[in-house]
């Protein structure tokens, strides 16, 4: 058992803590401080969810269904992509949206935009449901040990990296690093989304 949770708490560390899409907006809401500890508990909850339906056999029905895996990668490349564009924009016009402490979205926007950035990315299923998955089925009676020990590590990150850039937002308020960090946003976003487009 214990054995199991080890393992499950460095294999869910290695792959939720590369920063990808559901990372940068985590990242840049908490610099925003906007919502920042709603969104990393939605990211949580979402992880405790795939997870588990992949811990319980459900990440082999979505490798066998071509159309819904072709459907998530365009519908998710289209989305990363005008993400992507919408924080390009903000960076060479200046406009200065990214600063710290401004609420100028809804927290339903901010909810939506959240599930979208986790729903829509093929790399989350393939990652919770298919890898995970199929690691965690190894532990056989042990599986949710490893379950347990995955959720641990995306609860420590997503929640963990919220507080800690939220602590940072007043230090990091010049709009030179906003800038900087819309230009991140963008950069991770369109590589993810070109990636999906290419089949990668």
């Amino acid at each position: 058992m214990v054995s199991a949770y080890i393992n499950g708490l460095g294999v869910g560390a290695g792959l939720i803590m590369a920063i990808g899409a559901q990372g940068a907006f985590v990242l840049s809401q908490a610099l925003k401080r906007q919502y920042h500890l709603m969104v990393a508990l939605t990211c949580t909850l979402l992880d405790v969810v795939l997870i588990g339906l992949g811990v319980a056999g459900v990440g082999a029905l979505i490798t066998e269904t071509p159309e819904l895996m072709s459907l998530t990668q365009y519908g998710g490349a289209a989305f990363l992509l005008w993400f992507g564009f919408c924080s390009l924009r903000r960076a060479l016009s200046g406009e200065q949206g990214m600063q710290a402490g401004e609420a100028l979205v809804s927290r339903r926007k901010v909810l939506g935009t959240t599930l979208a950035v986790t729903l829509l990315n093929p790399h989350v299923y393939l990652d919770a449901l298919v890898l995970l998955g199929s690691l965690g089925a190894q532990f056989g009676e042990a599986r949710w040990s490893f379950y347990a020990g995955t959720v641990t590590a995306s609860t420590l990150w997503f929640v963990g990296l919220s507080l800690g850039a939220a602590r940072l937002a007043p230090v990091l308020s010049s709009p030179k690093v906003w800038r900087a960090i819309d230009l991140l946003v963008w950069a991770l976003m369109w590589s993810i989304g070109v990636k999906l487009l290419l089949g990668a």
